[in-house]
This record gives structure tokens, C-alpha cells and sequence, in this order.
């Protein structure tokens, strides 16, 4: 007799195979109609977040083969979309009882992470399409940064109101306490909603890790890996599954984004999963140990950070380049090397992360 988690496991990994196949199949052709519409950003010297002339990062570009056509992120929300769509529709053949369990699209755990996940991904686009079209606030074309901080901040005040006051969360789970091995859940109460609009900047900033042939895709790969882990030990099935299939459309993501890509994620893969990102990590009650999880994105953003305190107060550079992936490439590391060293870096962080929190 099949029992309900065993089912639910199933249904996970079936929907995973699904993404996975539809991703892959689906991949060529966008990628065709994006190099059709010439969707790259054209060529031209960077500038550093201090507006001096980004020479080590300009080097390292001019090394690059062709164009090559951003906004790749749409096969992730894409895919994601038609597998929660089928799910959906299959659910409605009532005759078959585990035709009508395959859909894992509820209110309490995936209409809020798929709604950031679409929202952030559609403004990303919309940043993507002004940027290659050279239209929008700055004269390279695309939404200035504060129009994007202003939308991830709108999407982290929906996320924060919906939890306070709709699901009814008040407390952070810390674990590892002192006397208490299964942690303890620390009351916030209306702090819940700032906290979840500066989780969520934060988590958009580790979209830095974009600049390097496969290096997003893997890394967040491990990512939601390791929050469908958490949420189905929690027993959040439909979380886990919608966690899993977001992981199968970066698996054939990075089928067409390893050396030499065939196309980058763009803003509209960034803003989406790192949206995502963080309504998964409220909804598992797993903010402690995301800085752990998502510990690849820390690090990118960290150099950055010690990089202009270094630059203002001490007037030198600690690193040839940032995000520090740059650092690496710019010190004569293969791309495939930095990019697989972060990948395994990633894979152990995320591990690590799991295992704190499942002991909570």
C-alpha cells in the first residue's frame, strides 16, 4: 500500500523529470529567438559602483567570444509555469486519485513563492529588454538602481504584510541555542515585516554571482536543493516539489549556460530567484542559516563590500576585481575552475545549512 509520503515523493520526483525535459526541449528555441532579437547587451567599458573605469573587468570581457544573448532566465519561470499549469489540469481528472493529489499549488505554501518568483522575474525582463534595446533611466539603457530596489522592495512589503498578517508569523526560528539543541522560535511580532524587506534586498544583491558561465545556474541550483530538502522534512510537500522543479529548470539551464553559454540569466533570472529565494526561506522558517545556504551569494557580495571600505578608507584595492569571482579570473584561473570550485563550495554550504536546520 502506497503511503501519502511516499506518493508525494513520487509526485516530486516525476514533476522534477517533467521540468527537466520541457526545460531542455524549450531551451533551443529560445535561445534562437533571442539571438533573432539580437538580446545582448552591447559591448562597451563598464564602470565601477564608484563610477571610475572598471580596466581589470573591461580586460576581462574583451577575452569573451561573441555576443551572447541575456535574459535566459525566462526558461526558469517559464518552465516552472507550464509544469504548475499541467500539475493543475491533471488535477481536475477526478477519476484517478493520484491524478487529483498532483497539484501542489496551495495557498499556504506556494502562491506566495511563485507569485515573487513571476513578479521578480517579469520586472528583471522588463530591465533586461531596456537594457539591449539601450531605452530606460540610464544612458546604457535599463531601469536605474533605484528603480529596481524600489520594485524588490514593494514585492518584500507584500511578502512581509502577507506573512504578519494573513499566515499569521510572528517569530524567527534561531537553532542551536545555548540550552535548547532544537533551537528556539525568538518573537519579532510586526518587526516580521522590515526584516522580510531587508532579507529580501539582500538576497537580490547576491545576483552579483551572474557573471561567469554556469556559476549562477549551480549555484542556485544547490540553493532551492536544499530548501526542498527542508520543506518536505517539515512536511511541506507542495513547497519541496515547487522548490524541486525550480531546481530542474536550472539543471537544464546550465545544460545551454556551461562553457562557452549560450546565453546568460539576466536580471529576469536574478530578481526572480532571489525573490523566490526568500519567501522559501520565511516559509521554512530557515532565515538563520540562508546566509549558509546561500553562502556563495555572501561571499560575492562580501567582496564587494570589504572591497569599497578598502578603496575609501585604506585607498587600495584588496582585490584585482569584484565580485571576487572576477578576482580569480582576472589572476589567471580558468573560468571552468572558479566556476566548479564554487559550485562544490556551494553544494558544501548548502549542506551544512540543511543540516543545522533540520536539527531544529
Amino acid at each position: 500500500m502506497m503511503t501519502l509520503l511516499t506518493f508525494y515523493l513520487i509526485r516530486l520526483l516525476s514533476l522534477f523529470a517533467i521540468t527537466t525535459v520541457f526545460s531542455l526541449f524549450l531551451a533551443p528555441y529560445l535561445i534562437s529567438s533571442l539571438r533573432k532579437h539580437e538580446f545582448w547587451k552591447k559591448r562597451e567599458n563598464q564602470k565601477t559602483i564608484t563610477n571610475t573605469e572598471a580596466t581589470v573587468l573591461n580586460s576581462l570581457r574583451e577575452e569573451r567570444g561573441p555576443n551572447v544573448p541575456r535574459s535566459g532566465g525566462l526558461l526558469i519561470w517559464m518552465s516552472v509555469l507550464f509544469t504548475v499549469t499541467i500539475a493543475f489540469l491533471i488535477s481536475k481528472i477526478q477519476s484517478v486519485w493520484w491524478f487529483k493529489n498532483i497539484n501542489f499549488l496551495t495557498r499556504t505554501e506556494t502562491w506566495l513563492p511563485l507569485f515573487a518568483l513571476i513578479v521578480g522575474s517579469i520586472v528583471g525582463f522588463i530591465d533586461d529588454f531596456l537594457t539591449v534595446k539601450r531605452k530606460g533611466s540610464y544612458v546604457r539603457g535599463g531601469m536605474s538602481f533605484l528603480k529596481r530596489m524600489i520594485a524588490i522592495v514593494l514585492i518584500g512589503l507584500i511578502g512581509g504584510l502577507w506573512f504578519y498578517f494573513k499566515l499569521d508569523w510572528t517569530t524567527i526560528h534561531i537553532p542551536l541555542i545555548f540550552n535548547f539543541p532544537n533551537g528556539i522560535d525568538f518573537f519579532i511580532g510586526y518587526w516580521y515585516i522590515p526584516l522580510f524587506i531587508i532579507v529580501m534586498l539582500a538576497s537580490w544583491a547576491g545576483g552579483v554571482v551572474d557573471g561567469l558561465d554556469g556559476l549562477s545556474g549551480g549555484v542556485f541550483t544547490s540553493i532551492f536543493g536544499a530548501f526542498s530538502i527542508i520543506a518536505f522534512s517539515q512536511g511541506k510537500a507542495d513547497l519541496a516539489t515547487f522548490n524541486a522543479i525550480i531546481s530542474a529548470s536550472l539543471l537544464a539551464f546550465l545544460w545551454f549556460n556551461i562553457p562557452p553559454a549560450k546565453f546568460y540569466m539576466g536580471e529576469t533570472g536574478v530578481m526572480g530567484l532571489t525573490s523566490a529565494m526568500t519567501v522559501v526561506a520565511f516559509l521554512t522558517d530557515s532565515i538563520i542559516v540562508l546566509p549558509l545556504i546561500a553562502g556563495i551569494l555572501v561571499i560575492e557580495v562580501g567582496s564587494i563590500i570589504i572591497q569599497l571600505l578598502s578603496k575609501k578608507y585604506l585607498h587600495k584595492k584588496v582585490w584585482l576585481s569584484t565580485p571576487i569571482h572576477h578576482h580569480f579570473e582576472a589572476i589567471g584561473w580558468p573560468k571552468y575552475s572558479i566556476t566548479m570550485r564554487f559550485w562544490i563550495i556551494s553544494i558544501i554550504l548548502a549542506a551544512l545549512g540543511t543540516a543545522i536546520r533540520l536539527l531544529g
